[in-house]
């Protein structure tokens, strides 16, 4: 299956904690951010049964770094599903300030079962949500 969907914005505020030697985000904080925003998508997008019936574990990213972050800046990270192979979903995160890209996020996760804790495709109606015709 394979569409593109609607962005979703998640607020993210830069913090102390984000900051490395270099007086900017660490490239780290990224990949905690990509993961927060992606499950975020999940959780409020997806229907309770469906959120209650799965997980997501990570499977790859590839992050471009476009502009460092900063202390205080005001980050939106728009996620949006790009496709679905079997378990796999596939989706980009762009971090913005204001219109200014910071850096981009090309990422696969693989669907769990949240009992079984194995592969597990989502229901063609789960995903029409992430993915519009």
């Amino acid at each position: 299956m394979s569409a593109v969907s609607r962005a979703y914005a998640y607020p993210i505020q830069v913090v102390s904690e984000d900051i490395d030697f270099m007086g900017h985000v660490n490239n780290a904080v990224y990949l905690k951010w990509v993961q927060a925003a992606v499950i975020d998508y999940w959780q409020r997008v997806a229907p309770p049964e469906a959120v209650a019936k799965h997980l997501w574990v990570a499977l790859k990213h590839e992050i471009t770094y476009r502009r460092p972050a900063f202390l205080d800046d005001g980050i939106i990270a728009e996620v949006i599903a790009e496709g679905a192979e079997g378990a796999r979903t596939f989706f980009s995160t762009m971090f913005k300030r204001g219109e200014e890209v910071v850096a981009e996020v090309k990422s696969s996760w693989c669907c769990l079962d949240a009992a079984t804790k194995r592969p597990a495709r989502l229901a063609r109606e789960v995903l029409a949500r992430f993915l519009p015709a």
